[in-house]
C-alpha cells in the first residue's frame, strides 16, 4: 500500500513533522513492514502550470502529433518583444511563442510552442510545462529542440514522467481553476512529497488505510491521534431504498446515502487526484474518484450505484442456482451459492465487496447517486474473488475484515465531499440496515506482559498501551488480590481474543527491542542424542565425500510412481494424501527420498551442472494397511496420557532415510588423466560411508528393485536383514524423468541400522602387511560381493581387506564367464608376516571359492 507522508503527518497532532525515515523506523517497530521510501523532489529547474492557447494538429506522420501554443506566465513588460528569443549556440534560427502585446512596455503573456503527442487534452486545459533547464525523474534534461518541422519548447508532462503516478496514457490535466499559467507546479503538485509503500500484516485490516496506519503511528510516536472518522453523522430522516438482508452471516450491517442533483462534469478536486495517483489509483469520475478517496482514508470501501437504474428496494442474499450478473468489466459471470449478491427488482445488480453490476454503473451523465457501504463475511468474500479471479482493492479490505460501526461516518464523508466539489444535495434519508455485534472483553492479570517479556515495564503502560489501540479498559482486583486488567476491543480489531493478543499488543508497542535477548544456560550432563550424533555423522561423511546436501520438495505425485515403473500393488504407491497441498498436482507425502532428490539432480543439470552428487537425510511417510482414525482431542487442555497414544497410534510410520543421486563424471577429467564416471559402485561405496559412521558392516546382494536396473540394482544388508537399495537407474525412469545418462543412486534406512553403544576400538598393527592378488574365472551371475565374501571368510584372522579391483570379460576367459580380480591385504599383530604365511591364507580362500561357485584361477 502506497501513502504520501503528508497525507499521514496531517492526521496526528505534531509539535515538529518527522523525516520519511523516521516514520519508516516507527512503522517497523510496531510491526508493519516498510518496502520503499520515494521522494517526489526529482524534478530540477523551471517547472510551471500552461494553459493550452492553440493547438494545431500536424498531418503527415504515422501518429497523432500537436503543436500547441501554451501560455506558460507573463513576460516582464521591458522584455515583451515580438518573439521569445532562445538559447540558439548552434546558430538554427530558433525562435519560441509570440507575445499577446508586443511594443507596448506592458506585461504580456509568456507564450511557447511545444510539440505534443497525447490527445487527451483541448485548448483552454491547465497542462504542467517543463520548460528549458528543467530536468525531470530519472535524469531527463529538457531543451529547445527543433522536430517535426517546428520549434518544441519545453515538454508538457504526464503523471508518469513527474513522477507522481503510473498513468503515461495521456498527459496530466489540471482541474479548472487549479492555479494560474506561471505558477510553480512543484509547490502545486507537492513535489516536495514523499510516498512510503508498506505492507502491513493480513491480519490487521485496519492498517490497510490513514486512519489505521495513522492510529499505528500516533502509538509508535506516542503523540495524539486525528481520528478522520470522528464526523458528526446526523440522523437519517426515513430510508432512501428499502433494504432487506436476507443472509445476516454474509452482511452484518447494510447502509445507504443518496445525493441528488450532481454536476456529473464536474472535475475531481487536485488534492483527491494526487493522492490517489500517489497510491497508484487511476482518476475516473468525481463519484468514483471520492469513494475510492474515502476507502484509502478510512479503510472503508464504498459503491456508487446510478440512482435512477435501480428498480425498486434491495435484498442481500446468496446468489441462486443458474443466476448471472454482467459486471463492471463487461464479463458475463455464471454466480455460485456461495456468492453474495445485491438484487434489486430484476435480479443481481452487484457482486457484493467485489464488483458492480453494469446495470447500474455511474456513467457521465449520472446526477443521482446512491452510495453503498456495508459490513461483508471475509471468507464469503475472499472464496468469491478466487473464484471470479477479481482481486480488487475493496475485496483486499473485506477479506481482511473492516469496522462494521464505520459505514455511516464512511458514507457521510464521501457525501459532503459529493456535496463540496460537486453541487450536489444529500438527501436527508438514511437506509441503514443490520447491527454491530460488540466483540467480548478479554481479561488478564495486568503484569502478564511483564513476565512474558521478562521485562518490568513502568506503572500504568498496560492500560494505556491498551487505550491507544481503542481498547476500552477496566482495571480491577480479584477476590485472591490480583490486579486485572479487563479491555474491551474496538470494532475494528477482530483479532483480539485473548491474553496473548493483549500481551502482544503491549509488547509490540513498547518495542520489541526493549526486551533483552538472553541466551539460557545449557543444563550440564545434556547435550545431542545418541540418533542425533549419528546423524551428523553421516550427513558428514557424506559431504566429505563429495556430496552435496540438498532439501528437495517433500511432496509427490501419483505420477511419480508410474515413472518409477512401481507396480500396482507396490506397497510404497500407498501415501498419505495432504488435504491443502502447497500444489495441487503434488499431493502426497513420499514413501522415499528418491522423488524430490532426482527433481533436485535434473534442476542441476538442466543449469548446467554436469557432474553433480546429492544427498538428502529425511523422514518418509510409510503409512499401516489399516489406518486408525485420528482422534478428537481438545486443545483447552493438556491431552491425557490414553489420548496422546491414541493420536501416535493415528500416526503413520515415518522412519529417517538418507539418499544419495549421482550424475555425470565421479572422479573428473584434467591433467591428471581421464575422469572416471559415477557407477552402480559409487552408489554402493555411499551406503558403505554411512554404515561405517554407524559402525556396522553392510553387505551387497544383488536383485531386481524398481527404479533400478534389474542387472545393476544390489539390496544392501545387515546380516540378512535389508535396509535399502543401490544402483543404476532404470534407463526407462531416467527417460521418463528426464536425467542424463546412467543415473545412479542409494537410499538407506538409517532406523533400521543398529545403534552400537560400545563400538570396539580398532587394533592397529604396527608390522608390513602382505599384498597379494588374485583372479579368479567365475559364471558371469555370480556376484562379485558374494565372491569376495567367501574369499573374506575363509582367508583367516590374517586377511585384513579384499578389495575388487578389476572385472574381465572376454576370449581369454570364455563364453558366460567373467574374471575378477581381487587384491588381498594379510597382516598379523604380533609380528612380521612372511609370504609363505599370506599364501596359505590365499591358498586357502580360493579354494573355498573353487568348493563354492567353481572358481579357477585365471591364467
Amino acid at each position: 500500500m502506497r501513502i504520501p507522508v503528508t497525507w499521514l503527518t496531517e492526521h496526528l497532532e505534531l509539535d515538529e513533522v518527522p523525516t520519511p525515515e523516521q516514520l519508516a523506523d516507527a512503522f517497523v517497530r510496531v510491526g508493519i513492514e516498510v518496502d520503499d521510501i520515494r521522494p517526489l523532489n526529482a524534478v530540477t529547474g523551471p517547472l510551471v502550470v500552461g494553459r493550452v492557447v492553440r493547438i494545431e494538429e500536424l498531418t503527415g506522420f504515422k501518429k497523432p502529433i500537436r503543436y500547441c501554443q501554451v501560455e506558460v506566465g507573463v513576460l516582464a513588460a521591458d522584455a515583451a518583444t515580438s518573439s521569445t528569443e532562445i538559447d540558439d549556440p548552434e546558430g538554427m534560427g530558433l525562435t519560441g511563442g509570440t507575445a499577446a502585446t508586443a511594443g507596448t512596455g506592458e506585461a504580456a503573456p509568456d507564450v511557447r510552442g511545444i510539440i505534443c503527442g497525447a490527445t487527451n487534452f483541448a485548448e483552454g486545459d491547465l497542462i504542467v510545462a517543463a520548460l528549458p533547464g528543467a530536468v525531470l525523474p530519472g535524469g531527463f534534461a529538457i531543451s529547445a529542440r527543433k522536430t517535426y518541422g517546428h520549434v518544441s519548447n519545453g515538454m508538457i508532462c504526464s503523471a508518469k514522467e513527474l513522477g507522481i503516478g503510473d498513468d503515461h496514457s495521456g498527459i496530466l490535466v489540471l482541474p479548472p481553476g487549479t492555479a494560474a499559467p506561471g505558477t510553480d507546479a512543484v509547490d502545486l503538485l507537492g513535489l516536495d512529497d514523499t510516498v512510503l509503500e508498506v505492507t502491513p500484516t493480513p491480519d490487521r485490516g485496519f492498517c490497510f488505510s490513514v486512519r489505521g496506519l495513522a492510529r499505528e503511528l500516533a502509538c509508535a510516536l506516542d503523540v495524539p491521534l486525528i481520528d478522520p472518522a470522528m464526523l458528526e453523522v446526523p440522523p437519517g430522516e426515513g430510508e432512501v431504498v428499502p433494504v432487506h438482508i436476507e443472509d445476516e452471516q454474509a452482511c452484518s450491517r447494510f447502509v445507504l446515502r443518496r445525493v441528488t442533483d450532481l454536476d456529473a462534469t464536474a472535475p475531481t478536486p487536485w488534492f483527491i487526484r494526487r493522492r490517489l495517483m500517489l497510491a497508484g489509483i487511476r482518476s475516473i469520475s468525481l463519484a468514483v474518484d471520492v469513494t475510492n478517496y474515502v476507502m484509502l482514508e478510512l479503510g472503508q470501501p464504498l459503491h456508487a450505484f446510478d440512482a435512477g437504474s435501480v428498480k425498486g428496494s434491495l435484498v442481500v442474499r446468496r446468489a441462486r442456482p443458474g443466476e448471472k450478473l454482467t459486471t463492471l468489466d463487461d464479463v458475463q459471470r455464471e454466480l455460485a451459492s456461495d456468492d453474495i449478491v445485491i438484487c434489486d427488482d430484476t435480479g443481481p445488480i452487484s457482486l457484493a465487496g467485489i464488483m458492480g453490476g453494469a446495470s447500474t454503473e455511474i456513467s457521465d451523465t449520472s446526477t443521482d447517486v446512491l452510495l453503498e457501504a456495508a459490513h461483508w463475511d471475509p471468507a464469503s468474500i475472499s472464496r468469491g474473488v478466487r473464484r471470479h479471479k477479481l482481486p480488487s482493492e475493496a475485496a483486499r479490505r473485506f477479506e481482511r475484515f473492516t469496522d462494521p460501526a464505520l459505514p455511516p461516518a464512511a458514507l457521510e464523508r464521501a457525501a459532503r465531499l459529493l456535496r463540496e466539489y460537486g453541487e450536489g444535495r444529500i438527501h436527508p434519508g438514511r437506509t441503514d440496515v443490520g447491527r454491530v455485534s460488540l466483540f467480548p472483553p478479554v481479561s488478564m492479570p495486568i503484569d502478564l506482559p511483564d513476565k512474558v517479556a521478562g521485562v518490568r515495564y513502568a506503572r500504568g503502560v498496560t492500560a494505556r498501551r491498551l487505550q491507544q489501540i481503542g481498547c476500552a479498559v477496566e482495571v480491577t482486583t480479584s477476590d485472591s488480590g490480583v490486579t486485572m486488567v479487563t479491555a474491551t476491543p474496538p470494532t475494528w480489531r477482530s483479532d483480539l481474543r485473548q491474553p496473548a493478543d493483549l500481551v502482544e499488543e503491549v509488547l509490540r508497542l513498547e518495542g520489541y527491542d526493549s526486551i533483552p535477548s538472553v541466551l539460557p544456560t545449557a543444563p550440564a550432563g545434556r547435550g545431542l542424542t545418541e540418533v542425533q550424533r549419528r546423524r551428523r555423522t553421516v550427513a558428514r561423511a557424506l559431504a566429505e565425500a563429495g556430496y552435496v546436501e540438498v532439501l528437495p520438495f517433500p511432496f509427490t505425485s501419483p505420477a511419480t510412481w508410474d515413472a518409477f515403473g512401481f507396480a500396482p500393488d507396490d506397497v510404497r504407491r500407498n501415501t498419505v494424501k495432504v488435504l491443502n497441498p502447497l500444489e495441487s498436482e503434488r499431493d502426497e507425502l513420499a514413501t522415499t527420498l528418491l522423488p524430490g532428490l532426482l527433481e533436485s539432480l535434473q534442476r542441476n543439470v538442466s543449469r548446467g551442472q554436469r557432474d553433480v552428487a546429492l544427498f538428502h537425510v529425511g523422514q518418509v511417510t510409510l503409512p499401516s494397511a489399516t489406518q486408525v482414525p485420528v482422534p478428537d482431542v481438545p486443545v483447552a487442555t493438556r491431552p491425557s496420557d490414553a489420548e496422546l497414544s491414541s493420536l501416535l497410534a493415528a500416526l503413520p510410520r515415518q522412519p529417517l532415510h538418507v539418499a544419495v543421486v549421482l550424475a555425470g563424471q565421479r572422479q573428473r577429467t584434467g591433467w591428471w588423466g581421464k575422469g572416471e564416471p559415477a557407477s552402480w559402485a559409487d552408489a554402493v561405496q555411499a551406503a558403505k560411508i554411512v554404515a561405517e559412521a554407524y559402525g556396522v558392516e553392510l553387505r551387497a546382494v544383488a536383485v531386481e528393485c524398481a527404479p533400478w536396473h534389474p542387472g545393476r540394482c544390489a539390496e544392501l544388508r545387515v546380516g540378512d536383514w535389508p535396509v535399502g537399495h543401490a544402483g543404476e537407474l532404470h534407463p526407462k525412469v531416467v527417460e521418463a524423468l528426464g536425467l542424463p545418462r546412467r543415473t545412479c543412486a542409494m537410499e538407506l534406512d538409517l532406523d533400521a541400522l543398529p545403534l552400537r553403544d560400545n563400538r570396539p576400538v580398532p587394533l592397529v598393527s604396527p608390522f608390513p602387511p602382505v599384498l597379494l592378488d588374485v583372479a579368479l574365472v567365475v559364471d558371469a551371475a555370480v556376484p562379485a560381493a558374494d565372491v569376495a565374501a567367501v574369499l573374506r571368510g575363509a582367508g583367516g584372522d590374517l586377511l585384513e581387506e579384499v578389495r575388487l579391483f578389476d572385472v574381465y570379460t572376454g576370449e581369454q576367459v570364455g563364453a558366460g564367464k567373467r574374471s575378477l580380480a581381487y587384491s588381498m591385504r594379510f597382516r598379523a599383530l604380533d609380528r612380521t608376516l612372511t609370504v609363505e604365511e599370506a599364501t596359505a591364507s590365499r591358498d586357502a580362500a580360493v579354494a573355498a571359492a573353487t568348493e563354492r561357485f567353481g572358481a579357477t584361477l585365471r591364467g
